[in-house]
């Protein structure tokens, strides 16, 4: 199972992005998605996460300026990001987990897609 990640980039601190993670291979079901990142010489980080029954977890330091969501036809992960903070800055790596169509469990990590926000 592969994931596609995109919609990182530079943007002011107080600005939005959006970014997105597509789930494709020989899947199953997925029963939970979420979005991770790591700051330089920091560890990574949970982000967000969503179960497929709409459960969502949030760290503290992101509460009320992100938002998780899936398209669970597409397979695809999104979190927008509103009031951005030069914190904020790190690579930004989405999960899945689900069963595969040979009905084995799987983890998958995405390439990662960097965040900049500058102050």
């Amino acid at each position: 199972v592969q994931l596609q990640a995109s919609g990182g980039g530079l943007v002011q601190a107080g600005g939005s992005l959006r970014l997105s993670c597509a789930a494709s291979g020989t899947i199953l079901s997925i029963n939970a998605m979420g979005w991770y990142r790591q700051a330089p010489g920091k560890q990574r980080e949970l982000v967000a996460t969503i179960t497929r029954g709409g459960n969502k977890k949030y760290a503290d330091s992101v509460k009320g300026r992100f938002t998780i969501s899936t398209d669970n036809l597409k397979n695809t992960v999104y979190v927008q990001m509103v009031s951005l903070e030069p914190e904020d800055t790190a690579v930004y790596f989405c999960n899945a987990e689900g069963v595969r169509s040979d009905f084995l469990p799987f983890v998958s990590w995405g390439q990662g897609t960097q965040v900049t926000v500058s102050s």
